[in-house]
C-alpha cells in the first residue's frame, strides 16, 4: 500500500478522548472516544479523503493531526518527526508547513481587516517584517487563486462564499506549506463553485507538490478529488485504500451504506440498503465488538441459527431497535397496546420463526414490551440472537488494494469487484 518513500504524514493509533466529569470536584466518570486508534499515511502530492457521517470523528482527526486538539494517544509524524515532541523553531516550522482550511471561510477573517492584511498575517507571524514584500506576495497569490491583486484592499463582506474560500486558501498557501488540511472546504458552496474550488485545490497540489488531507461527508466529492480514502465510523477507520478500489468495490458494510445513501440517477438501481437502526451510538459508550454492528445490515447470525438473510435481518432489526429505543409506531406509542401480532407485523416476522431459541426470545421480548419492560426485552433478544459482531472486535485485514476491519470480509471470496 506504499511505494517505499518516507511519507509526509504518518499517523499511527491516534486517539483523542475527552473526559466526562461530574460534581463540584469534576471527577472523571467516562470518556468520549472521538478518535480511537486511527492510522493512515499521506505522501507529498497526494490527496487522502476522510469520509463519514457527522460525528464520525473526521474533524477531530484533522485537528489532532495539526495538534490543534491535543491527542491523548498514538503518534503523528510529520516528515519523520513526532509532532508532539516538537518545540521552539522546529515547532514553528511545523506550524508554517502544515496549514488548515476550515469549512466556513468567515471563521478565518476579521470583518474589520482588509483581505490583504488577513492573507499576509501568517507571514508577519512567521517573521517577515518587510511590508512591501508581504504585499507583493499577497497580490501574486490572490491572482494565482483566481482573484485580482486589487482585491487585497477590499473587506471580506464584499466577496461571495466561493471567493472567500479562495481567499482562505490563499491565506493557507502564503507561507508555502507542504501539507494542507481541508475540513469540508466545499460543503457550503453550490455545485458550480464547488467544482471551481476543487479544481483550484487540484492545481495547487500539482504545482506545489502539496499533500492534502481532505475531510468530507460527501462521497461524490471525495471520489472526484482524492487519490485514496479512509472511511470513518465512531472514531475508527472501517476501510481505507485507493478511491477506485474502495468506492468501486466497497468491502465494508458501512462503506456500502454510505455509497447507497447517495441518490442514483439510474432508475434500475434497486439494491439500496438501509441500516438496521438510524441511531448512532453514544461515543462515550460505544458498542462492544464492531462499533457498526447495531446498524449493520450484514450482521452475522449465530453459527447455530439457520435463517434466511431477510428473516435474520428482521430479527436483528427488532433486537437493536429495542436496544436503542428506536421503536416504530405503534410500539413506540405508550397509549397503544402491544402484543405478539403487533410486534411481528411491525418487524415483518412470521408467526413462528424456524429456530426454537430465536422464536422463544422474540416471544418473550414481545411479552416484556407489553409489560413496559424494554430492558428485559433487550436482554432476551440478546440471549436469543447473539452475534460475533458484538462479541469480538474485527481484526484489521490488509490486501493488495485496501485495509479494513470487518468479520465478514474474506479476501478470497470478496476479490471480485461489486460494480455500482
Amino acid at each position: 500500500m506504499t511505494d517505499g518513500r518516507e511519507p509526509l504524514l504518518a499517523v499511527e493509533d491516534l486517539e483523542t478522548h475527552y473526559p466526562i466529569t461530574e460534581g463540584l470536584l469534576r471527577r472523571e466518570v467516562g470518556r468520549v472516544r472521538a478518535v480511537d486508534g486511527v492510522s493512515f499515511r499521506l505522501q507529498r502530492g497526494e490527496t487522502l479523503g476522510i469520509v463519514g457521517e457527522s460525528g464520525s470523528g473526521k474533524t477531530t482527526t484533522a485537528l489532532s493531526v495539526l495538534n490543534i486538539e491535543e491527542p491523548t494517544g498514538g503518534t503523528v509524524r510529520f516528515d519523520g518527526d513526532p509532532v508532539r515532541e516538537l518545540s521552539g523553531e522546529r515547532r514553528r516550522s511545523f506550524q508554517r508547513r502544515a496549514q488548515l482550511v476550515v469549512q466556513d471561510p468567515n471563521e478565518a477573517f476579521s470583518p474589520r481587516m482588509r483581505v490583504g492584511e488577513a492573507v499576509a498575517e501568517p507571514l508577519e507571524l512567521h517573521g517577515m517584517t518587510d511590508a512591501q514584500r508581504r504585499r507583493s506576495l499577497v497580490e501574486d497569490l490572490l491572482e494565482r487563486v483566481g482573484l485580482s491583486a486589487d482585491d487585497a484592499d477590499r473587506y471580506p463582506h464584499e466577496f461571495s462564499g466561493g471567493e472567500k474560500q479562495r481567499i482562505a486558501i490563499a491565506r493557507a498557501l502564503i507561507v508555502n506549506p507542504d501539507l494542507l488540511v481541508a475540513d469540508e472546504p466545499t460543503s457550503a458552496l453550490d455545485s458550480r463553485v464547488q467544482s471551481d474550488i476543487l479544481a483550484l485545490l487540484d492545481d495547487i497540489r500539482t504545482e506545489f507538490d502539496i499533500g492534502i488531507l481532505f475531510i468530507s461527508h460527501d462521497t461524490d466529492v471525495v471520489r472526484r478529488f482524492c487519490d485514496r480514502v479512509a472511511v470513518m465510523y465512531m472514531g475508527e477507520i472501517a476501510e481505507r485504500g485507493p478511491v477506485e478500489a474502495v468506492f468501486g468495490s466497497p468491502a465494508h458494510p458501512y462503506t456500502q451504506l454510505l455509497l447507497d445513501s447517495v441518490p442514483s440517477l439510474d432508475p434500475t438501481d434497486r439494491h439500496l440498503q438501509r441500516p438496521l437502526t438510524e441511531t448512532i451510538p453514544d461515543p462515550a459508550d460505544p458498542p462492544a465488538g464492531c462499533r457498526f454492528h447495531t446498524r449493520c445490515p450484514a450482521i452475522i447470525p449465530p453459527e447455530d441459527v439457520d435463517l434466511s438473510p431477510d428473516l435474520w435481518r428482521n430479527v436483528a432489526r427488532f433486537r437493536f431497535s429495542v436496544q436503542t429505543g428506536e421503536l416504530p409506531d405503534p410500539l413506540g406509542d405508550e397509549d397503544e397496546a402491544v402484543d405478539q401480532t403487533t410486534v411481528r407485523e411491525t418487524f415483518d416476522l412470521p408467526t413462528r420463526i424456524p429456530n426454537e431459541r430465536v422464536e422463544r426470545g422474540v416471544a418473550d421480548a414481545a411479552e416484556a414490551l407489553a409489560a413496559g419492560d424494554i430492558a428485559g426485552a433487550s436482554e432476551r433478544l440478546g440471549e436469543a440472537a447473539p452475534t460475533v459482531c458484538e462479541r469480538e472486535s474485527p481484526a484489521e485485514t490488509t490486501t493488495d488494494d485496501r485495509t479494513l476491519c470487518c468479520h465478514r470480509y474474506d479476501p478470497a471470496v470478496d476479490a471480485e469487484p461489486r460494480s455500482r
